[in-house]
């Protein structure tokens, strides 16, 4: 018997909840994520529970323990259920009766079986007891020691279920996978065209979620295989992605975020629409991109120090390596300050002519290495004017 030891399983506010369903002959079980992350040594984010309580004794039950509960997802069989001033999500078990794309006819079930065999793959299908014991209806322990990343059942059917299971399929197998299994690889190349009508929205969070992983190389380049990347990120490129990834290693990346650095190497067409990015996350892919184009430090003056650093690590990727000092180059660059302003060329200079003018000796202050003082400064500003 595989037995869990984790910390989260001391926790006073889960075991409240635990007790609470259990004190009505309800099965209640930790599940998914939770389990594989433990047994894997991972850290745990949310523990989530399923029970063979329905929705309204999961309630009853709640509250007769003294705990609150909010009916989040009641449609779908879940209820949170509040202890400790923190929520566990509490999903009753259930069985498909008819599947409909994303949307299902489910009924509610007594079996942990049914339970199992409606989820995505076998390494999310384990559960675990209060004491930690853990149980394995559809045979996840193997795949997890493998680290393979198998569909529960048919692929096929698992996948038409809801598309986005093939980016989760390979977001899956960056964070937690060393083998593929060939079904699965197929399945997700024969129905890739079903992501098509997925939302932009949830294909962004999969995405960045999966450039977050330690090491995507190998999954982007699965699913380039699979003709997935083309068809979420037109024209994206992730040939340089590996020597990224070692870059990373070598120069270290302190607080930098991982996926904009990433998606910005991949360079698809259209990464604001394609993934629907925020206004922010937009501007900062511009600014990446832009950088690429400039030295350090012009770019870290340009577009401030992160833009630039990520830029640095990029080029490095394509074979490009700093110079040395070049950590100290863009904090010089990000720290030079231009010491015009519109103020000092007026009244000899106004309108389209004056905005010229400074753009001429911003550029030269630049180009010096941000050297050249005010006076030097002025004299490029109106020297077009005095020729005029």
């Amino acid at each position: 018997m595989t037995r869990l030891t984790a910390p989260f399983l001391d926790d006073p506010a889960l075991k409240q909840v635990l007790a609470a369903l259990a004190a009505g002959g309800a099965q209640a079980l930790i599940v998914g994520g939770a389990v594989r992350n433990a047994l894997l040594g991972e850290p745990v984010a949310d523990v989530d529970i399923s029970t063979s309580a329905r929705p309204e004794d999961t309630v009853r039950l709640a509250e007769a323990a003294g705990l609150r509960s909010v009916p989040t997802g009641i449609e779908h069989g879940t209820v949170t259920v509040i202890a400790d001033g923190r929520g566990f999500e509490v999903t009753s078990f259930r069985r498909d009766v008819e599947t409909f794309g994303r949307r299902a006819v489910v009924a509610y079930s007594d079996r942990i079986e049914d339970d199992a065999h409606r989820r995505d793959f076998t390494m999310n299908a384990l559960y675990a007891t209060a004491s930690g014991e853990v149980l394995d209806p559809v045979g996840g322990l193997p795949d997890l020691a493998a680290r393979r990343l198998r569909f529960v059942g048919n692929p096929h059917a698992r996948i038409a279920e809801d598309y986005l299971r093939i980016l989760r399929f390979f977001r899956l197998l960056a964070w937690y996978g060393r083998e593929a299994e060939l079904q699965a690889l197929a399945a997700c190349r024969e129905l890739r065209e079903g992501l098509t009508g997925i939302s932009r929205e949830r294909i962004g969070h999969e995405i960045r979620k999966l450039l977050d992983a330690p090491d995507p190389s190998r999954a982007v380049a699965l699913m380039a295989e699979a003709g997935v990347l083309p068809l979420v990120l037109p024209g994206a490129d992730a040939g340089d992605l590996p020597d990224l990834v070692e870059v990373e290693r070598e120069y270290g990346t302190g607080a930098l975020p991982c996926w904009p650095r990433r998606l910005a190497l991949l360079a698809p067409q259209d990464a604001e629409g394609a993934l629907r990015l925020s206004r922010d996350e937009a501007r900062a892919q511009d600014h990446i991109a832009a950088a690429l184009a400039l030295p350090a430090p012009a770019a870290a003056y340009r577009f401030g120090r992160a833009s630039a650093a990520q830029a640095v690590l990029i080029r490095a990727a394509r074979g490009e390596r700093p110079a040395f000092g070049w950590c100290h180059d863009l904090a010089r660059g990000a720290a030079a300050q231009f010491p015009l302003t519109a103020r000092d060329l007026m009244p000899e200079l106004s309108g389209p002519a004056l905005g010229e003018a400074l753009r001429r000796a911003e550029a030269a202050f630049v180009e010096s290495d941000f050297t050249l003082p005010r006076d030097a400064l002025l004299r490029i500003a109106l020297q077009h004017e005095a020729r005029a």
